[in-house]
């Protein structure tokens, strides 16, 4: 009986699974573990691609009529046999020890309901993906709050790299139907509940994330609004770092205003993209994806904010309902 259960929900990525199937067959433990795929009403399936792995990974393939990630991840939970799920999204490539790591330190945490780790940029990753990895990483552009060793605000496992014992996770009912902000909503409801949530630092993986701005922006502006329907579930869970983006949306663009009638402000303009570029430059040793590293940085601060700034106005001052953007894509 596999200790581990990793459940993938998929949405017509096949390309995807190949490279993450790969590095599940890797695993220094791999028979600690059985994978649970959920396709999630692909028109581009992905069967012929996971059954070729039949023969080298416990695997179990779903279909299901399209209702959403968490909806997926529900149903690979409903199928699971492991003590412990752990959810990976399809855009992630597992490190060989990620398993070893988790068996490790899971005693040494004293058995935690929950656990997360970080995401990282891979070698083979484009420039693009790599500037777009530095900015949702960065303590500069996130406050650390996605599994850095520093850390503005407490860690909150997310759905790219989240482990929880079953029977946790089942009488909490699981994910629920908000359409983004779901792996942050099971967290958060876990904690609340009095249950043990713990980072392991060193439990990361290599996570593409988006291919291009105009995706990362959707995403991240989904993001703002998923923050400001969270604060609403769940109080006191707003902090000051979560006002940051929309500080900048507001006001880096007044900067640039005043600086243009009042030079001396321009230098101030200028400071944020250079301590971007020799912070990225410093970490990924090269100049175009530090250059790069600008706009990722730029697009992910303004996308948050502005995705914040419009849900704060329509939910909290308009008090209207709960709404989302991008529905269409939000696996994309």
């Amino acid at each position: 009986m596999p200790r581990y259960s990793v459940i993938i929900p998929i949405y017509n990525r096949p390309e995807e699974i190949v490279e993450l199937l790969d590095s599940l067959t890797l695993q220094s433990r791999k028979e600690d573990i059985e994978v649970i795929i959920v396709e999630d009403g692909s028109e581009n399936p992905c069967k012929d691609e996971v059954s070729a792995y039949d023969k080298e990974l416990y695997l179990k393939y779903i279909y299901q009529k399209n209702a959403g990630p968490g909806a997926a991840r529900n149903r690979g939970a409903q199928e699971a046999s492991g003590d412990y799920l752990i959810f990976f999204d399809s855009d992630c490539i597992i490190p060989a020890d990620y398993i070893k790591i988790v068996d490790a330190h899971l005693p040494e945490k004293g058995g935690l309901d929950m656990f997360g780790g970080p995401d990282k940029e891979h070698p083979f990753f484009t420039p693009v993906q790599k500037a777009i990895s530095y900015s949702m990483t960065s303590l500069i552009t996130t406050g650390g709050i996605r599994g850095s060793k520093e850390q503005m605000d407490r860690f909150y496992p997310r759905s790219f790299n989240m482990g929880i014992k079953k029977d946790v996770f089942h009488k909490l009912n699981g994910f629920s139907d908000m359409r983004f902000g779901e792996d942050l909503d099971l967290s958060m409801r876990v904690i609340e509940n009095g249950y043990s949530v713990g980072l392991l630092y060193d439990a990361a993986v290599y996570h593409k994330r988006r291919t291009n701005f105009r995706a990362f922006f959707k995403q991240v502006f989904n993001s703002g609004i998923a923050r400001i329907d969270l604060a609403l579930k769940h109080k006191n869970t707003l902090k000051p770092v979560h006002f940051l983006p929309a500080l900048f949306t507001i006001g880096y663009p007044l900067l640039l205003v005043a600086g243009l009638f009042y030079h001396p402000l321009l230098y101030i303009f200028f400071a944020f993209p250079l301590i971007i570029f020799f912070d990225s430059f410093f970490r990924m040793k090269s100049i175009k994806v530090a250059l790069l590293s600008i706009v990722a940085s730029i697009v992910q601060l303004t996308g948050y904010g502005s995705g914040f700034i419009y849900a704060f106005w329509k939910r909290i001052i308009l008090k209207k309902g709960a709404f989302s953007s991008f529905t269409k894509t939000f696996y994309k």
